[in-house]
């Protein structure tokens, strides 16, 4: 079982999301806060896989507590707000995801399930504009080493990473299913030498092949 600390100032947003979570069967939502101080005390309390962090709250924003607690759990930042120096700062900080509270309940869940399995995920909006910042602040494009050993299928799915898709767009663009799509992203992990899809995304932007 998934054991998630969520915090939002928002109360009709902290019952939605804790909805949204506790009706899947691996996920038990352990406490609710409503403030960045509520949210570091429970987290500390509680020790949970995940948490679900708005950025904007009383007291202690959501970047502060994910400094405060990145080395006791998982933390997925969910917001409103899309400003591209929040997801940097949070990436920087050790941030597992970065969510915006619209991109759907099926989004949300994965990136709970993501963040615990030790995986990224950041909404598809999102993950173009961070790797062309990526890609922008090198001089020259560098050779990025292992992608002469990818198949021209995991070449695919990697480009496809690239550009924001989620696990169930590849397998359905590719004809494909979602077994062979993990089996993929697990072998070009090992090729790339990354740790997450966000690597992975990194790495092609980084490489030329986006």
């Amino acid at each position: 079982m998934i054991r998630v600390v969520l915090a939002d100032d928002q109360e009709m947003v902290r019952m939605g999301f804790a909805m949204i979570l506790d009706g899947a069967e691996d996920i038990d939502v352990v406490a609710q806060c409503a403030d960045g101080v509520e949210a570091v005390e429970a987290i500390r309390r509680e020790r949970p896989d995940v948490a679900l962090l708005d950025i904007r709250m009383p007291r202690l924003n959501g970047l502060e507590v994910l400094r405060q607690v990145a080395d006791i759990t998982k933390v997925v930042i969910v917001t409103t707000f899309d400003h591209d120096e929040y997801v940097d700062r949070a990436l920087a900080l050790g941030a597992s995801g970065f969510l915006l509270k619209d991109s759907g309940p099926q989004l949300l869940v994965s990136g709970v399930r993501a963040a615990a399995s030790g995986d990224a995920l950041i909404s598809p909006q999102l993950t173009v504009r961070l790797l062309e910042r990526t890609r922008a602040r090198g001089v020259d494009q560098p050779v990025v080493p292992g992608f002469s050993d990818l198949t021209e299928r995991e070449l695919e799915v990697a480009r496809l990473v690239a550009h924001g898709r989620t696990n169930a767009e590849i397998a359905s663009e590719l004809f494909i299913s979602m077994g062979t799509v993990k089996s993929h992203l697990a072998s070009i992990q090992t090729r790339l030498g990354a740790r997450n899809r966000v690597e992975i995304a990194a790495r092609v932007w980084e490489s030329g092949h986006a």
